[in-house]
């Protein structure tokens, strides 16, 4: 196997064509770059410096090799400087993943925010499914915005806020005006969403506290098909409040607070640790934070306001 580590040495002694010079830069004794001396020449076949009275003369390699070697010592010296981000010729493909609501609402902004530094760059989305959360480092994704309860070992991620829940039904749904009671979300019948980070478990474990188990009337993978629902049958969805609030925006939609005591979900986004010193991932998870606290923080205070009419 070859020996790098003479690289520097032989550098030198080409340089200086002297054995004294050489070790005084190096920091050795003089007996050691002898010794070193007697590594390079068995290394490369070749005595590299030949005595020729008070000094030495370089070897056709020899020559050779001072003409060579500078360029590569600087390449390996390369390897070790920080990657510098040149972001406007970066042709990097990121792939990010959360739920359909996040396409729809967010991912415009990131996507219009990203063309204007890194016109190069690319996205790919994907429905982001909870049970992917411990096995990041297998899949290739970038970056993840999700609910969870704090940050995974071998993951990095900031939080970007918190969030409760709420019902959402049609106007037009019998209950849409009075009171909701324990008993009226027991019996009423559920949309559930599938896709996306974890949003049923606490509710199963708060009905689970009082041995009551909601009514499912469709499951589906996507919050567009759920409010399409929602909009043509007595159903209701129990869905984070700024989710409500976006999409009472679009269509004619009641927001109710939830009958039951159940803590706000934490919302992050998150890495895996491999990704975490490199400068253009940190360039688009910042961009992507920026863009998802801004807007959760709207919709979320828009809600409010929904919530006291």
């Amino acid at each position: 196997m070859n020996n790098y580590k003479l690289l520097p040495a032989l550098l030198s002694l080409l340089h200086t064509r002297n054995l004294t010079e050489s070790a005084k830069a190096l920091n050795v004794t003089q007996s050691a770059m002898s010794k070193t001396l007697t590594q390079i020449r068995d290394a490369f076949h070749d005595p590299i410096l030949v005595r020729e009275a008070n000094y030495f003369v370089l070897t056709q390699r020899g020559e050779a090799l001072k003409k060579q070697l500078p360029s590569l010592i600087q390449a390996l010296d390369n390897l070790y400087l920080p990657k510098e981000l040149e972001i406007a010729s970066c042709q990097r493909r990121f792939t990010l993943a959360s739920s359909d609501y996040v396409s729809q609402f967010i991912l415009p902004d990131i996507c219009a925010q990203m063309v204007k530094s890194a016109p190069q760059v690319s996205i790919e989305y994907q429905l982001w499914q909870k049970n992917w959360l411990h096995e990041l480092s297998q899949r290739p994704v970038d970056l993840v915005s999700t609910i969870a309860d704090a940050i995974p070992e071998n993951l990095y991620g900031k939080k970007m806020a918190e969030d409760h829940l709420v019902m959402v039904m049609r106007k037009s749904h019998p209950k849409a005006s009075g009171s909701f009671s324990i008993s009226d979300y027991i019996n009423a019948q559920h949309i559930v969403i599938s896709g996306g980070g974890d949003k049923d478990s606490p509710i199963k474990e708060a009905l689970s506290a009082l041995n009551k188990e909601r009514k499912v009337f469709a499951s589906v993978p996507f919050f567009t098909s759920a409010i399409e629902l929602l909009l043509q049958t007595d159903t209701i969805l129990t869905t984070p409040l700024h989710i409500a609030a976006d999409f009472s925006q679009l269509h004619d939609l009641e927001i109710k607070p939830l009958p039951l005591d159940i803590k706000p979900h934490q919302y992050y986004i998150l890495w895996h640790a491999k990704n975490n010193l490199d400068p253009e991932h940190k360039w688009f998870r910042e961009l992507c934070y920026q863009l998802f606290k801004a807007h959760l923080n709207k919709t979320i205070s828009y809600g409010m306001k929904l919530l006291k009419k």
